[in-house]
């Protein structure tokens, strides 16, 4: 067994990159940082504040939201899948790794502009219903077990 998942809580670096493929297929890029707070260790050592930046792919309904709303600064909420790819250019092989988006919250306060804000859960890829969560049996509720 494998999981690739992750969750990422941070500000967009630049507005959303939005192309139209085949059979109007749209696809999103966009950079997300995320930021470790900075902190004084015991020795009074200053350990500065840590930034990385995420290269975020969205596809379909999900690029069209985020070429809707989601701006420069937007702060947002993404679950998605780690991916790397490479290409050669000029004979030298490059890799990027990117988040490929599958669900997306916009955080943070209504936009200045008075557009209306999407809404909080965008978009959820389908779950078969064999891996739907089930909720326990009442009895296993009142057994008094902490877990």
């Amino acid at each position: 067994m494998s999981v690739n998942k992750v969750i990422l809580v941070g500000n967009v670096g630049k507005d959303p990159e939005v192309r139209y493929l085949d059979k109007n297929v749209a696809v999103a890029n966009f950079p997300l940082a995320t930021t470790e707070r900075g902190f004084t260790m015991q020795n009074g050592t200053q350990v500065p504040d840590r930034t990385e930046w995420h290269n975020i792919v969205a596809w379909r309904g999900l690029a069209e939201i985020a070429e809707k709303y989601v701006r420069k600064g937007s702060q947002l909420y993404i679950e998605g899948k780690i991916q790397t790819r490479s290409w050669e250019k000029d004979g030298i092989k490059r890799y990027t790794t990117e988040i490929y988006v599958d669900n997306m919250q916009l955080l943070g306060k209504k936009a200045e502009t008075g557009e209306s804000q999407a809404p909080a859960a965008t978009q959820q890829p389908a779950t078969p219903a064999s891996e739907q969560p089930v909720a326990p049996p009442a009895e296993e509720e009142e057994s008094g077990l902490p877990f």
